[in-house]
C-alpha cells in the first residue's frame, strides 16, 4: 500500500512546532520571583493568559523581568543588564535569543519575531510555536549612546551581554521546565544580526542555528561610512540663511525617482522579466553618467554636482590614496523608497538632519568608537587617512569580522544570512563580500552551503521595507535545517510592495530567473540557477 505524503510546505511548517514533544511547568510563573540566580534579580514574574497581543495570537506565558551585572559605572551612572523571559504553558523545548536594534538601550517586547523589528512570519512569532523567548537592553537604558564613556557599558554592548543573558535564560528555564533546553536559536536584523555573528565567532558554544540579517558586523567602518555619505550629500545640499546644509534637500523625491526608473531601466529585465525588480544582480551595469542633464537642471535628469555625489557615495568611502575603507554599493530598484531616504537623506527640512546615518552614527562615532570617546567631535571634519585608526580599539570590541567559526561549524551549527539589496545602512556587497571570505576559508562555496547560506532580497531597504518581497519565514528554514538536515533551497517571500505576488529567494550564488511559462505572479514560475554556469 503506497504511503500518502504531505506536501513538503506542510512538512516544513510542523518542523517549527511539533518535533519536540510540548513540556508544561513544573512550578507556578509566580514562583520564578523568588528564584536565586547568580549577580541576577529577577523584578518580576506573572502569568500571562493566552490571547492576542501585537497582531499575532500568543499562547499562555509567563512572563520574567529581570536585571543581571548591575552596578555603577563612569561618572556615576547606574548599569545593570535588563531581560525579559517568556515561558510558554506548552514548552517546545527550544530557546530563541531575539536579537536587538539600534544600538539596544530598550528590552523590546520578546515575542520571537522571526524577521526581527516587529515581523512575525506567516506562521506567527517563535513565541507563538512554542519557544521560549528572551530579550535583552544589552546592558544600557535608553536610546542615546552616552554609555559608550563607560568601558564596561561597551564590552556588554558589543558582546558580553549575549552570552550573559543567555546562560541566565537558560537557568531559569531548566528550572521552570524541570528539563533543559534542546535546541538553541538567535534571529535578529541590523544589530540584532551583527549578535548573530558575535555568537558564530566569540560564543559558537551557544546556539545550533544563527539567522543573521541585514548585520552591521562590520560596524566601526560602517559608521565611516555615514559619514563619508553625509559629508557628500551636505557638499552639494541647498543651506539655509546661515549658510548650513540642509541635506534632505540634496535630492528631491522625484530625482530619487528619476535614478530607480533608471537603475531598472538598465537592470531589471536581466532576469528575463521585467518586474520591478533586479532579480539578477550579477548582470547589473548601470552608469549614473546617464543621468546627467545634458543642459541646465530640469525634473527628469540630475545636476553634474548630483551624479558626481552619487558615484562617491555608491563608490564606498576611501582615504586620499584610494584604499577603500568599507564596501561599494549594488544598483538596485530600492533608492526611491522612503527607507533609503530615511536613512541617507532624512525629511528633514532644516539644517538639524534627521536622516539616521547622522543621528546614529554621529554619535556612535563619537561615544562607541573613537577611543578614547570624543563628545565634541565634529562628524562632518573626519579625516579619512587619519581618523579611521581612533577607531580601531571600539572596533576590536564591537565588530564581527572574522571568519573564523570553526567550532561552531563543527558543532554542526547553521546560518541563514540575508540582505536587502537595497538596504542603505549596510551594504549587501559588504555582506555578500563577508560570505566570500568565509567560503575562502572552509574550501569553497559547495562546502559552505553545508552550514552557511546567503539570500539576497532585491528592493529590500534595512530589515524591510521598500520596493520588495520582504515577508517570508526562516525560522522554519533554520529549524529545519538544524535538526532535519534540511538546507534551504530557496524561501517563498510575499510583500505588500506587490500584492498577490511571490517569488523564490535564491541562496548566493543562485538569483532568480523566470521560467518562460506560468504566471509571473507565482514563485512556482520561477527557479534558482547559478548565473556563472
Amino acid at each position: 500500500m503506497r504511503t500518502r505524503r504531505l506536501p513538503i510546505a506542510v512538512c516544513a511548517a510542523l518542523v517549527a512546532v511539533a518535533s519536540h514533544a510540548a513540556v508544561r511547568a513544573d512550578r507556578d510563573c509566580a514562583a520564578v520571583a523568588s528564584l536565586a540566580v547568580a549577580g541576577t534579580t529577577i523584578t518580576a514574574a506573572d502569568a500571562v493568559p493566552n490571547g492576542t497581543g501585537s497582531g499575532d495570537v500568543l499562547p499562555a506565558y509567563c512572563r520574567v523581568r529581570g536585571v543581571t551585572n548591575e552596578r555603577v559605572g563612569v561618572g556615576g551612572v547606574p548599569f545593570g543588564i535588563g531581560f525579559e523571559l517568556r515561558l510558554p504553558d506548552e514548552w517546545n523545548r527550544r530557546f530563541f535569543f531575539q536579537g536587538g536594534g539600534g544600538t539596544d538601550g530598550i528590552v523590546f517586547e520578546p515575542l520571537g519575531n522571526v524577521q526581527g523589528f516587529g515581523a512575525s512570519g506567516a506562521d506567527g512569532s517563535a513565541l507563538s510555536r512554542g519557544f521560549a523567548v528572551v530579550a535583552t537592553d544589552s546592558g544600557h537604558q535608553g536610546f542615546g549612546q552616552e554609555f559608550g564613556l563607560d568601558p564596561q557599558a561597551r564590552i556588554e554592548f558589543g558582546h558580553a551581554a549575549l552570552e550573559t543573558v543567555t546562560r541566565v535564560a537558560k537557568e531559569i528555564i531548566a528550572r521552570y521546565y524541570r528539563r533543559p533546553t534542546k535546541r538553541s536559536y538567535l534571529i535578529g536584523c541590523s544589530n540584532g544580526g551583527r549578535q548573530g555573528m558575535v555568537a558564530s565567532q566569540r560564543y559558537p558554544k551557544l546556539f545550533d542555528g544563527l539567522v543573521v540579517a541585514d548585520p552591521v558586523f562590520d560596524l566601526s567602518n560602517i559608521v565611516i561610512a555615514q559619514l563619508w555619505d553625509a559629508i557628500a550629500f551636505s557638499a552639494i545640499a541647498p543651506t539655509d540663511g546661515g549658510g548650513k546644509p540642509i541635506l534632505a534637500q540634496a535630492f528631491s523625491d522625484g530625482d530619487l525617482a528619476v535614478i530607480t526608473a533608471a537603475v531598472l531601466d538598465a537592470c531589471d529585465d536581466a532576469d528575463g522579466l521585467a518586474d520591478g525588480l533586479v532579480d539578477a544582480p550579477s548582470a547589473c551595469r548601470f552608469d549614473p553618467a546617464v543621468l546627467a542633464c545634458p543642459a541646465a537642471k530640469t525634473a527628469t535628469c540630475l545636476s553634474t554636482a548630483q551624479v558626481a555625489a552619487l558615484v562617491r557615495i555608491f563608490g564606498g568611502p576611501r582615504d586620499s590614496a584610494g584604499a577603500s575603507l568599507y564596501a561599494d554599493w549594488p544598483w538596485d530598484g530600492g533608492v526611491g523608497s522612503t527607507g533609503w531616504r530615511g536613512w541617507k537623506l532624512g525629511t528633514s527640512q532644516t539644517a538639524t538632519s534627521n536622516a539616521f546615518n547622522v543621528v546614529i552614527g554621529f554619535s556612535a562615532m563619537r561615544y562607541l568608537l573613537l577611543t578614547p570617546p570624543d563628545p565634541g567631535f565634529d562628524p562632518l571634519a573626519f579625516d579619512f587617512d587619519t581618523d579611521p585608526a581612533r577607531t580601531i580599539d571600539g572596533a576590536t570590541i564591537l565588530n564581527a569580522v572574522s571568519t573564523d567559526v570553526t567550532t561552531f561549524r563543527k558543532r554542526r551549527g547553521k546560518i541563514l544570512f540575508y540582505t536587502g539589496m537595497s538596504d542603505p545602512a549596510v551594504s549587501a556587497n559588504a555582506v555578500i563580500a563577508y560570505y566570500e571570505r568565509l567560503a575562502s576559508a572552509y574550501g569553497g562555496l559547495a562546502k559552505t552551503r553545508r552550514f552557511a547560506r546567503l539570500f539576497l532580497v532585491p528592493g529590500m531597504n534595512h530589515c524591510a521595507g521598500g520596493p520588495a518581497l520582504d515577508r517570508f519565514d526562516p525560522l522554519t528554514a533554520i529549524v529545519a535545517w538544524v535538526e532535519k538536515g534540511r538546507a534551504p533551497r530557496k524561501l517563498t517571500a510575499t510583500g505588500n510592495a506587490f500584492p498577490g505576488r511571490s517569488r523564490p529567494l535564491c541562496p548566493y550564488p543562485q538569483e532568480t530567473r523566470y521560467r518562460g511559462t506560468g504566471s509571473i505572479e507565482d514563485a512556482e514560475s520561477f527557479r534558482c540557477l547559478d548565473p556563472s554556469r
